[in-house]
Parts: C-alpha cells; sequence; structure tokens
C-alpha cells in the first residue's frame, strides 16, 4: 500500500469525523455569536480567509495523526527497546507503569492540567526569536473566528500539541483518555476563538474565555494571555491581560507579506531568509 493512497484514505477518514464537528460548531457558533458577539460585523462565514481555514481543518488532523504515531513509534524503540509492532500497541493499549493504574478520571485530570501548564509555556516559546515566524501563521487572521482554532503551521503543532501527547503517552497516561480528551480539546479551543464577548465573570482569572483569548490576538496588545484553557497560569506568571469593560478590537500581524491560502503559509516561514523580528 503505497505512502500516497494511505494519505488519501486518512484526509477521507479525517473528512467523515470532521464533517459533523464542523455541522455542529457551525451551528452553535452562528447563533451564539449573533445573540453575544465581541466585535460587531460580518458573520463566521463570511470571514475572510475561511477556505485556508477550512483546509487547515483537514490537514492539521492528519498531520498530527502521523506525527503523533511516529514520534512514539521511534521514541518506544529507542527508550522501551520495543520494536515490534504489534507489541508496541499492546504496550500503550492500557497505558503502562504507575500512572496506568490510576482512574481514568485521574489519568484524564493529569493530562488536563499538566500539559496546559507546559503548553502555557510552549506557547509563550513561540511568541519569541526565531519560532515567532511559525506561529505568526495562527494569528494571520483579521477576522478571528472560531475556524481559526485549526490553523497551525507544522513546526507549531509537532513542538505543541504533539509533544505534549506524545510525552502523556511515554509516561504511561491511557490513550482511552483521549476519548473525552480529544472532543474536550475541540469545543474548548474553538470556544476560545469564537467571536464571543464571554468573560467568565468570576472565573476570568481561573478558566480561558473568548474574551480572554482575543485579547491574545488583539494586535495592538502583546505578552499576554498565553494560556489555552487555564487562564490561572497567567495570572500566576503575569502574564493577564483582561481590562474591566473594554473589549479587543483588531487581530493580525504586522507582517504583511503573510500569504493567504495553505501551502503558501506553510511555506512562507521556510522561505525566510531573515528570521522574524521578535514578539513581545
Amino acid at each position: 500500500m503505497s505512502i500516497a493512497y494511505q494519505v488519501l484514505v486518512q484526509i477521507l477518514l479525517t473528512l467523515w469525523h470532521v464533517l459533523p464537528w464542523l455541522v455542529g460548531l457551525s451551528l452553535g457558533f452562528a447563533l451564539l455569536s449573533r445573540w453575544s458577539p465581541c466585535n460587531e460585523g460580518r458573520p463566521w462565514w463570511e470571514k475572510r480567509g475561511l477556505f485556508t481555514d477550512l483546509c487547515y481543518w483537514i490537514f492539521s488532523p492528519v498531520f498530527t495523526r502521523y506525527i503523533r504515531i511516529w514520534l512514539t513509534v521511534a521514541l518506544t524503540v529507542v527508550l522501551f527497546g520495543i520494536s515490534d509492532g504489534q507489541q508496541i500497541t499492546e504496550f500503550y493499549k492500557n497505558g503502562h507503569g504507575p500512572l496506568s493504574h490510576l482512574p481514568l478520571w485521574v489519568q484524564g485530570a493529569l493530562y488536563v492540567v499538566g500539559t496546559d501548564f507546559v503548553l502555557y509555556w510552549i506557547h509563550r516559546g513561540f511568541h519569541r526569536g526565531f519560532l515567532w515566524k511559525y506561529h505568526a501563521v495562527h494569528h494571520a487572521s483579521e477576522d478571528l473566528e472560531w475556524t481559526s482554532a485549526a490553523r497551525f503551521h507544522p513546526v507549531n503543532l509537532v513542538l505543541g500539541a504533539g509533544l505534549v501527547d506524545v510525552a502523556a503517552l511515554l509516561s504511561g497516561l491511557s490513550p482511552m483518555i483521549f476519548v473525552v480528551i480529544g472532543p474536550f480539546n475541540i469545543i474548548t479551543s474553538c470556544l476560545v476563538h469564537a467571536n464571543l464577548n464571554w468573560t467568565f465573570g468570576p472565573l476570568r482569572y481561573v478558566i480561558s474565555s473568548p474574551v480572554f483569548h482575543r485579547w491574545h490576538h488583539a494586535a495592538d496588545v502583546s505578552g499576554s494571555n498565553f494560556a489555552g484553557t487555564f487562564a490561572l497560569w497567567d495570572w500566576m506568571f503575569g502574564t493577564f491581560h483582561m481590562p474591566t469593560g473594554q473589549l479587543p478590537r483588531g487581530y493580525g500581524i504586522d507582517d504583511k507579506q503573510m500569504p493567504e491560502g495553505l501551502m503558501p503559509q506553510l511555506l512562507y516561514p521556510i522561505m525566510q531568509r531573515d528570521p522574524a523580528e521578535q514578539a513581545a
């Protein structure tokens, strides 16, 4: 079976699994953003760059799936000395080591809290030095909407979600937790990117809200709100920014040369001769 055929199969499977999510999320956020929008203007289906976002919704799950498998297998061979495919499957089937004996809800909680803490620092790292040019792809949307949640460069995916998920599997956590964690991550990621004026009131310093994350994408604000799920990390480490009674307005990046389209955006950071200016 050729690699091209396998990739085509994965794309079709991704479409099969992603399409119901896109339909449900599109209807849900269409109603919610009409009821309580953060920024008045065009609806999400008239968003600039919508087709690019939809391409990322196919590309990112397929790429992330393959990179997780390849990294996990490679590191399993190196760290545990297991090279047989069937043995690797059995090794990870229900997790391994002490962590695998914990109740699944405890494992899930450890994953959510632990990976969010690590991703907070990884996210901060992507806003500095040479990594910024890869993360800038995610910030390029001038119309920030829930569809923007999947717009990530492969380098960002490998050193972000891919890295922490592989580390979770290597630590012994059961892959069964992803049955619940997977949908949770999709919904929360789309929620914080949605055009909603929700601040979560008294929980604003604990849980990341749409307004909280939209301040992170605001063009005139930098160096704030890096947490994906728990705003608590930003409050603890001095990067929290959500002024009372104010809402962010403009989004995007300073680099006006950033192209539109999936492939142009994947190639653009790689083709840049000079590193991007340091982002705060």
